[in-house]
């Protein structure tokens, strides 16, 4: 965990910007010694949210099976091939 003071990213940003890019960590900014942000590159950023996305769609499809709404392979495929065709 890379954590740095407010005054570091008001000082820093660049270099504070190069090692979000470097490490591919997030950065946690603290202000009075509590957490207050937390900054990321922006591609790690989006790639997080797509990983979240696609949690939440296994949860549901997961969900779905558990409550017995299934659907056959080929119906599935399709449909995560549309869904991998409409990020790509």
């Amino acid at each position: 965990m890379i954590i740095k003071s407010s005054t570091a990213l008001r000082n820093n940003y660049n270099d504070l910007s190069d090692l979000a890019k470097q490490t591919g960590k997030p950065i946690y900014i603290t202000k009075n010694g509590e957490g207050d942000t937390v900054i990321m590159n922006i591609d790690d950023f989006e790639r997080k949210e797509e990983e979240l996305k696609l949690r939440a769609r296994v949860l549901h499809a997961e969900q779905q099976r558990l409550n017995g709404e299934t659907k056959s392979f080929d119906e599935a495929m399709k449909e995560v091939m549309s869904g991998l065709n409409q990020h790509a």
